[in-house]
């Protein structure tokens, strides 16, 4: 009995909730509540994050060139020391006292932290010091979330060897939530997910996006978060949803036709 006791509270569901950079600077009280609500609900909460506006300024201030390309930073030597200072040093640190203060308990981690994030470069030649994910310390998490300590994770990975690697927070979300088995992963944006004809979606399916997109209802910095969500989706989370700091939105999940294809 004291077996099935000690393994009730990993059995608790997961939801990983990505925080893009533009995000971060608005965060407000109902999105804190509502992140308890969540909690109360019995629910177990991941935070990734990014930090693009941050990294930005820093790059600017200390002219440093930086470019994107196929929607990836390419970061050079110089580059990734500023990734790594400003991700983990300011913007990890201020959603962890933010996070605090609301009475949530959290706690700031990124890749080198307990070999959180095992990665390796993802083509050097190409980007540069950004990397992709190899493994994810799932134990470390899952410790964590049984002592109802919230983990907060900043997009930098490590490699065996100790060095730091600039990821996307997309795809930081995208493996954490795969490697937990997530209930849910929800991308946290400026709007509350995806507007059609001035309404809002409670749901979307892979089927109906691509028709928006080809009708041109779905437009502009939309298509790569709704094409993003699919990706991570048909990576096999059983739901992606997009949505705005009160974590509403639309929930998408797969079409009839992928549930229903043979395995």
């Amino acid at each position: 009995m004291t077996t099935l006791k000690s393994t009730l509270p990993t059995a608790r569901k997961k939801i990983v909730i990505k925080l893009g950079g533009s995000t971060l600077e608005g965060l407000n009280k109902a999105f804190f509540s509502n992140f308890k609500n969540l909690q109360q609900e019995g629910y177990d909460i991941i935070i990734t994050h990014g930090g693009g506006p941050a990294i930005n300024k820093e790059l600017e201030k200390q002219n440093v060139s930086s470019s994107i390309l196929n929607g990836i930073r390419v970061t050079n030597e110089e580059a990734i020391n500023i990734v790594q200072t400003t991700l983990i040093g300011k913007v990890n640190t201020a959603l962890v006292g933010e996070l605090n203060q609301a009475g949530i308990t959290a706690i700031g981690l990124n890749g080198f932290d307990g070999q959180l994030l095992q990665s390796e470069f993802l083509d050097k030649e190409t980007y540069g010091y950004v990397g992709k994910v190899t493994s994810v310390n799932t134990q470390l998490i899952n410790t964590l979330c049984e002592n109802q300590i919230v983990p907060v994770i900043a997009c930098v990975g490590a490699t065996a060897d100790g060095q730091a690697l600039n990821i996307n927070g997309d795809t930081i979300a995208s493996e954490v939530a795969l490697a937990l088995a997530a209930e849910s992963l929800l991308l946290v944006t400026d709007v509350s997910g995806i507007r059609i004809d001035g309404e809002y979606k409670e749901e979307a399916n892979p089927n109906l996006i691509n028709q928006w997109i080809e009708h041109g209802h779905i437009y502009g910095g939309m298509i790569p978060k709704v094409q993003g969500a699919i990706q991570v989706l048909k990576s096999g989370i059983p739901s992606v949803q997009i949505v705005n700091d009160q974590l509403v939105g639309t929930v998408i999940v797969p079409s009839l036709d992928e549930t229903l294809a043979p395995s």
